[in-house]
């Protein structure tokens, strides 16, 4: 196995693959549906997991894996069909069985961004299918990822909420 504690705290933040925007993403406004942003994130923090070793082979070996347990995203600029974009991913905290993560797409040309997504995701033992604390080895290789994400300047749009403006 490759020393994805290296190759993943070498990164930051971590950066995917650039990702294509699919016809069938497209909704009848001409822009990316709202669902796709989401799919595009999912599939960076799945690069990510793989530097981590928790990505499918650690579920199928180890028996662990990871659920989203809360999300928020922000759309702040549309995106089209043709427009390649990119997903950085920040590990801003983590715990023995939480990740907090960060996350921009943004256009991966001209790089303005399009969208956020702030998460919490939980360790799962998927033979109980509950939350477990992270096998020692990956606890470390997650600690050496925040404490290299630390040190960087955090984006904006972190622990925003949702609500209304106050009428004040």
């Amino acid at each position: 196995m490759p020393d994805t504690a290296a190759t993943a705290t070498n990164a930051v933040p971590f950066s995917a693959s650039i990702m294509q925007i699919e016809p069938q993403w497209i909704d009848y406004n001409g822009h990316l549906n709202m669902a796709y942003y989401n799919v595009m994130f999912d599939r960076a923090v799945d690069q990510m997991w793989l530097t981590l070793g928790i990505g499918p082979g650690y579920m199928k070996e180890r028996g662990g894996s990871t659920f989203t347990a809360e999300c928020h995203v922000r759309y702040l600029r549309e995106i089209h069909l043709g427009d390649p974009v990119q997903v950085s991913v920040w590990l801003l905290e983590a715990d023995d069985r939480r990740l907090h993560t960060f996350q921009e797409l943004r256009h991966a040309t001209e790089g303005w961004v399009s969208a956020t997504s702030e998460n919490m995701s939980l360790h799962i033992d998927m033979g109980s299918r509950k939350v477990a604390a992270f096998p020692p080895d990956i606890s470390e290789r997650i600690a050496a990822v925040v404490k290299a994400h630390s040190v960087v300047p955090r984006p904006e749009g972190i622990g925003r909420n949702v609500a209304m403006p106050s009428k004040r």
